[in-house]
């Protein structure tokens, strides 16, 4: 099993959720954050922003199920035709283990 982690804009965070509805992924978990990425914030007139608002996906998928999952939320969290600085970023790691804690049981 792997855990995606997708730092997405906000924007396009339910772009990203029907998106991988309509291929079968429906449990996920969503978190507000805040921070930044190497463009260290963004000028906007003399203000400085040094962190923004992003939303963080977190999904665990078997292995077979990564590309898919991965193209679906690049495909559909991309601003434009090109994509942008502060589109977002994903993180893909091993799951070790996981438990039910209703049943107190092992999953994997």
């Amino acid at each position: 099993m792997l855990a995606i982690t997708a730092f997405l804009r906000p924007e396009k965070v339910m772009d990203v959720q029907d998106a991988l509805h309509a291929k079968g992924f429906y449990a996920l978990s969503k978190v507000t954050v805040s921070g930044r990425g190497k463009e260290q914030g963004i000028k906007v007139g003399e203000v400085l922003y040094q962190e923004m608002t992003k939303c963080m996906l977190y999904i665990v998928v078997s292995e077979d199920e990564k590309d898919l999952v991965v193209r679906t939320i690049m495909q559909s969290g991309m601003t434009g035709d090109k994509g942008n600085p502060g589109d977002g970023k994903i993180f893909v790691s091993p799951v070790y283990e996981s438990y039910t804690i209703s049943t107190q049981s092992l999953d994997i």
